[in-house]
């Protein structure tokens, strides 16, 4: 087997409409935004946002009612100026928990978290 690409993920949010406008303030486009379920683009990849009290299917219930979403997982969005892109989202009102900082592995990033604690690096490779 060889892997073509990863083309998405789904996550389970507590509040749909509150993390579609959260996204939207990254630039993720809706081509589907309902209050309990919304699917947000970045060229190709999608995040499909799932209100989780809503889930019915078996044993996904219990995923979407785990407390600690994405524990331990960071969802690495691309962008050609991390200072501007860290300046863009403070004036839009969102709070990254980190400041942009280059690392010894080659990347200029910053940290924030989305409305149900997922966190998102903003970076780009120098």
């Amino acid at each position: 087997m060889k892997l073509k690409s990863a083309a998405g993920i789904i996550c389970y949010v507590k509040d749909v409409p509150k993390t579609v406008k959260f996204y939207k303030a990254l630039g993720f486009t809706f081509k589907k935004n309902k209050p309990t379920h919304a699917t947000g683009y970045i060229n190709w990849f999608w995040i499909d946002f799932l209100q989780s009290d809503r889930e019915d299917k078996p044993g996904f219930k219990d995923e979407a009612k785990l407390k600690n979403k994405g524990a331990g997982q960071f969802l690495y969005l691309s962008v050609d100026n991390v200072d501007e892109a860290y300046k863009s989202l403070t004036a839009k009102g969102l709070k990254p928990s980190s400041k942009p900082r280059d690392w010894p592995w080659g990347n200029r990033e910053f940290v924030v978290r989305d409305p149900n604690g997922y966190k998102l690096v903003i970076f780009k490779r120098k």
